[in-house]
Protein backbone atom coordinates (compact mmCIF):
# COMPACT_ATOMS: atom_id res chain seq x y z
CA UNK A 1 0.00 0.00 0.00
CA UNK A 2 1.41 3.59 -0.67
CA UNK A 3 1.45 6.09 2.20
CA UNK A 4 -1.69 8.34 0.49
CA UNK A 5 -3.94 5.15 1.09
CA UNK A 6 -2.14 4.04 4.22
CA UNK A 7 -3.63 8.07 5.96
CA UNK A 8 -6.65 6.76 4.01
CA UNK A 9 -7.52 4.16 6.17
CA UNK A 10 -5.79 5.82 9.37
CA UNK A 11 -7.80 8.99 8.93
CA UNK A 12 -10.82 6.98 8.72
CA UNK A 13 -10.35 4.97 11.78
CA UNK A 14 -9.74 8.48 13.48
CA UNK A 15 -12.92 9.71 12.43
CA UNK A 16 -14.73 6.57 14.20
CA UNK A 17 -12.67 6.72 17.62
CA UNK A 18 -13.21 10.37 17.59
CA UNK A 19 -16.93 9.70 16.64
CA UNK A 20 -17.29 7.05 19.55
CA UNK A 21 -15.65 9.67 21.96
CA UNK A 22 -17.35 12.61 21.20
CA UNK A 23 -14.47 14.72 19.73
CA UNK A 24 -13.56 16.14 16.92
CA UNK A 25 -10.87 14.75 14.17
CA UNK A 26 -9.31 18.37 13.83
CA UNK A 27 -8.12 17.75 17.73
CA UNK A 28 -5.85 14.97 16.52
CA UNK A 29 -2.51 15.90 14.35
CA UNK A 30 -0.27 12.81 13.01
CA UNK A 31 2.87 12.70 13.49
CA UNK A 32 4.46 10.54 11.16
CA UNK A 33 7.12 8.61 12.65
CA UNK A 34 10.17 8.23 9.65
CA UNK A 35 13.23 6.75 11.85
CA UNK A 36 13.09 3.50 10.13
CA UNK A 37 12.32 4.54 6.70
CA UNK A 38 14.49 6.82 4.15
CA UNK A 39 13.45 10.14 3.21
CA UNK A 40 12.51 9.59 -0.03
CA UNK A 41 9.39 7.73 2.11
CA UNK A 42 9.18 10.20 4.39
CA UNK A 43 8.44 13.05 1.15
CA UNK A 44 5.99 10.43 0.31
CA UNK A 45 4.30 11.07 3.45
CA UNK A 46 4.58 14.55 3.14
CA UNK A 47 3.54 14.78 -0.61
CA UNK A 48 0.05 12.12 0.99
CA UNK A 49 -0.57 15.64 3.51
CA UNK A 50 1.40 14.97 6.27
CA UNK A 51 2.64 18.05 7.98
CA UNK A 52 4.40 16.70 11.30
CA UNK A 53 7.20 14.44 11.52
CA UNK A 54 8.95 12.78 14.16
CA UNK A 55 12.43 11.05 14.29
CA UNK A 56 14.37 9.76 17.48
CA UNK A 57 18.10 10.57 16.42
CA UNK A 58 19.74 13.95 15.64
CA UNK A 59 21.26 11.97 12.70
CA UNK A 60 17.99 11.20 11.14
CA UNK A 61 16.61 14.26 12.02
CA UNK A 62 19.18 16.50 10.92
CA UNK A 63 18.99 14.65 7.32
CA UNK A 64 15.55 14.59 6.64
CA UNK A 65 15.31 18.24 7.99
CA UNK A 66 17.79 19.42 5.33
CA UNK A 67 15.87 17.31 2.49
CA UNK A 68 12.52 18.68 3.29
CA UNK A 69 13.57 22.44 3.21
CA UNK A 70 11.09 24.04 5.72
CA UNK A 71 7.99 21.98 4.57
CA UNK A 72 7.52 20.73 7.58
CA UNK A 73 6.76 20.58 11.61
CA UNK A 74 9.33 18.60 13.19
CA UNK A 75 9.54 16.73 16.35
CA UNK A 76 11.84 14.98 18.54
CA UNK A 77 10.51 11.73 19.89
CA UNK A 78 13.58 10.12 21.21
CA UNK A 79 15.30 10.08 24.35
CA UNK A 80 17.51 13.47 23.81
CA UNK A 81 20.86 13.25 25.14
CA UNK A 82 21.74 16.59 26.58
CA UNK A 83 24.71 16.95 24.56
CA UNK A 84 22.56 16.37 21.45
CA UNK A 85 20.41 19.14 22.35
CA UNK A 86 22.85 21.32 20.19
CA UNK A 87 22.22 19.20 17.02
CA UNK A 88 18.63 19.57 17.33
CA UNK A 89 17.40 22.69 18.54
CA UNK A 90 17.08 24.70 15.52
CA UNK A 91 15.30 22.54 13.17
CA UNK A 92 12.68 21.15 16.18
CA UNK A 93 9.07 22.95 17.14
CA UNK A 94 8.25 20.20 19.56
CA UNK A 95 10.38 17.92 21.83
CA UNK A 96 8.34 15.32 23.25
CA UNK A 97 11.24 13.67 25.66
CA UNK A 98 11.93 16.47 28.33
CA UNK A 99 12.14 14.47 31.44
CA UNK A 100 15.07 16.21 33.55
CA UNK A 101 16.22 19.55 34.91
CA UNK A 102 19.72 19.21 33.06
CA UNK A 103 17.97 18.69 29.69
CA UNK A 104 15.77 21.82 30.39
CA UNK A 105 18.37 23.75 31.23
CA UNK A 106 20.51 22.79 27.89
CA UNK A 107 17.41 23.13 25.67
CA UNK A 108 17.03 26.81 27.60
CA UNK A 109 20.51 27.89 26.96
CA UNK A 110 20.91 26.43 23.22
CA UNK A 111 17.24 27.88 21.73
CA UNK A 112 16.68 31.67 20.05
CA UNK A 113 13.17 30.84 20.39
CA UNK A 114 10.43 29.25 22.52
CA UNK A 115 10.67 25.36 21.81
CA UNK A 116 7.22 23.50 22.78
CA UNK A 117 7.99 20.43 25.24
CA UNK A 118 6.23 17.79 26.25
CA UNK A 119 6.90 16.27 29.90
CA UNK A 120 7.48 12.69 29.31
CA UNK A 121 5.82 10.50 31.85
CA UNK A 122 6.32 7.19 32.71
CA UNK A 123 2.95 5.69 33.72
CA UNK A 124 3.42 2.17 33.38
CA UNK A 125 6.35 2.17 35.69
CA UNK A 126 8.42 -0.42 33.47
CA UNK A 127 11.95 0.36 33.86
CA UNK A 128 12.60 -0.17 30.54
CA UNK A 129 10.64 3.20 29.83
CA UNK A 130 12.05 6.95 29.82
CA UNK A 131 9.62 9.78 31.86
CA UNK A 132 9.48 10.58 35.38
CA UNK A 133 6.68 9.36 37.84
CA UNK A 134 3.81 10.41 38.05
CA UNK A 135 3.51 12.11 41.46
CA UNK A 136 6.84 13.83 40.03
CA UNK A 137 5.01 15.54 37.54
CA UNK A 138 3.32 19.01 39.17
CA UNK A 139 6.59 19.78 40.84
CA UNK A 140 8.86 18.82 37.86
CA UNK A 141 6.81 21.41 36.02
CA UNK A 142 6.65 23.62 38.49
CA UNK A 143 10.54 24.39 38.69
CA UNK A 144 10.41 24.82 34.80
CA UNK A 145 8.70 28.28 34.92
CA UNK A 146 12.52 30.06 34.84
CA UNK A 147 13.12 28.20 31.24
CA UNK A 148 12.37 31.36 29.18
CA UNK A 149 12.73 29.49 26.04
CA UNK A 150 10.47 26.09 27.07
CA UNK A 151 6.81 26.05 27.13
CA UNK A 152 4.96 23.26 28.42
CA UNK A 153 2.60 22.13 26.12
CA UNK A 154 1.59 19.08 27.26
CA UNK A 155 2.13 15.60 28.36
CA UNK A 156 3.85 12.38 26.63
CA UNK A 157 3.94 8.46 27.30
CA UNK A 158 4.20 5.39 26.02
CA UNK A 159 1.68 2.26 26.74
CA UNK A 160 3.12 -1.05 27.32
CA UNK A 161 2.56 -3.23 24.02
CA UNK A 162 0.14 -5.83 24.85
CA UNK A 163 -3.11 -7.77 23.66
CA UNK A 164 -5.22 -6.54 26.45
CA UNK A 165 -6.21 -3.15 25.36
CA UNK A 166 -7.37 -2.05 29.00
CA UNK A 167 -3.47 -1.94 29.93
CA UNK A 168 -3.27 0.92 27.72
CA UNK A 169 -6.31 2.46 28.09
CA UNK A 170 -5.82 2.77 31.76
CA UNK A 171 -2.14 4.35 31.28
CA UNK A 172 -3.83 6.81 29.09
CA UNK A 173 -6.92 7.64 31.26
CA UNK A 174 -4.41 8.46 34.00
CA UNK A 175 -1.59 10.52 31.95
CA UNK A 176 -5.46 13.02 30.52
CA UNK A 177 -6.26 13.21 34.34
CA UNK A 178 -2.66 14.70 34.84
CA UNK A 179 -2.85 16.65 31.99
CA UNK A 180 -6.36 18.49 33.33
CA UNK A 181 -4.78 19.04 37.36
CA UNK A 182 -1.90 21.26 35.10
CA UNK A 183 -4.18 22.88 33.00
CA UNK A 184 -6.28 24.00 35.60
CA UNK A 185 -3.60 25.84 37.14
CA UNK A 186 -3.00 27.65 34.58
CA UNK A 187 0.60 28.20 34.60
CA UNK A 188 2.08 30.95 31.80
CA UNK A 189 4.98 28.68 31.29
CA UNK A 190 2.78 25.35 31.23
CA UNK A 191 -0.66 25.62 29.36
CA UNK A 192 -0.22 21.50 29.18
CA UNK A 193 -3.57 21.61 27.20
CA UNK A 194 -1.89 18.34 24.64
CA UNK A 195 -1.32 14.98 24.62
CA UNK A 196 1.21 12.83 23.08
CA UNK A 197 0.31 9.35 23.71
CA UNK A 198 -0.62 6.14 20.82
CA UNK A 199 1.26 4.65 18.30
CA UNK A 200 0.87 2.42 15.15
CA UNK A 201 -0.60 -0.18 18.08
CA UNK A 202 -2.57 1.80 20.15
CA UNK A 203 -3.52 4.95 18.64
CA UNK A 204 -7.50 4.71 18.61
CA UNK A 205 -7.27 3.56 22.85
CA UNK A 206 -5.32 6.91 22.90
CA UNK A 207 -7.53 9.27 21.31
CA UNK A 208 -10.66 7.62 22.72
CA UNK A 209 -8.81 8.54 25.79
CA UNK A 210 -8.10 12.19 25.09
CA UNK A 211 -4.62 11.96 22.80
CA UNK A 212 -3.95 14.66 20.83
CA UNK A 213 -0.83 13.78 18.89
CA UNK A 214 -0.56 10.25 17.60
CA UNK A 215 2.86 8.88 16.95
CA UNK A 216 2.65 6.69 14.06
CA UNK A 217 5.11 4.65 12.00
CA UNK A 218 4.53 1.39 10.80
CA UNK A 219 1.16 1.59 10.16
CA UNK A 220 1.55 4.73 7.77
CA UNK A 221 5.20 5.40 6.63
CA UNK A 222 6.05 0.94 6.94
CA UNK A 223 9.77 0.04 8.13
CA UNK A 224 12.71 -0.22 5.50
CA UNK A 225 15.04 -0.38 7.85
CA UNK A 226 16.02 -0.83 11.29
CA UNK A 227 18.81 1.60 10.46
CA UNK A 228 17.38 4.73 10.54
Amino acid sequence: MTVKSKLAVINNNIAVACEQSERSPNEVAIIAVTKYVSTERALEAHDAGIIHFGENRDDGLTSKWEAFKGQAVWHFIGTLQTRKVKNIIDKVSFIHSLDRLSLAKEINKRADKQIKCFVQVNVSGEESKHGINPDEVIPFIEQLSEYQNIVIVGLMTMAPHTDDSSIPRACFRKLKHIQIEIAKMKLAHAPCTELSMGMSNDYLIAIEEGSTFVRIGTALVGEESKEG
